[in-house]
């Protein structure tokens, strides 16, 4: 006589859990490669430029130590920022976005420097304007509109280059 077979019960094998495919972020109009990062980059380059022009061709801004800051920090801001348009540029050209980790944390922390550069040059050449212009009344001996101009730009460089390092930071802490 023989009895029902008994077999022990394996349980099927759990289907392994995989991780969930990484979400990547869409590309923002100012990160890094897009056409709204080529519009910043280009109006912080045009911004910056015209300070530098408009301090250079006054004749006595070397005599202020923060006018020559400010020529330093939109000289430097202008190569930096045509120098990212340029990569912008190709990145267009070949239609691809910058992902590397490395490329936008780069970017981040160069326009993260510039911007900080910019701003503290501004800052310190506005103060000087009001100083010449308001506390002093030396106006008619100085050149103070082209001072003002200068200065009124390079705050606009500033305020295109700081969406640019939101952005890039943004891109590079949602990794």
């Amino acid at each position: 006589m023989s009895g029902p077979a008994v077999h022990p019960v394996t349980e099927a094998p759990l289907p392994r859990e995989e991780a969930p495919p990484r979400v990547r972020m869409k590309d923002v109009q100012g990160m890094a490669g897009t056409t709204g990062a080529l519009f910043l980059r280009l109006c912080q380059f045009v911004f910056a430029a015209v300070s530098l022009c408009v301090m250079a061709t006054t004749t006595d801004f070397p005599s202020v130590t923060a006018f020559r800051y400010l020529v330093a920090a939109v000289g430097l801001q202008s190569l930096w920022s045509l120098s990212l348009a340029i990569a912008d540029i190709y990145a267009l050209l070949v239609k691809r976005s910058f992902r590397n980790a490395g490329a936008v944390s780069l970017f981040a922390i160069g326009d993260g420097i510039t911007s900080t550069l910019t701003f503290a040059a501004a800052c310190a050449s506005a103060g000087i304007t009001v100083l010449i212009g308001n506390d002093l009344d030396k106006c008619n001996l100085n050149h103070c509109t082209r001072f003002m101009s200068a200065t009124a730009m390079a705050f606009l460089s500033w305020f295109a280059v700081s969406p640019s390092f939101l952005l890039n930071f943004w891109s590079l802490a949602s990794r």
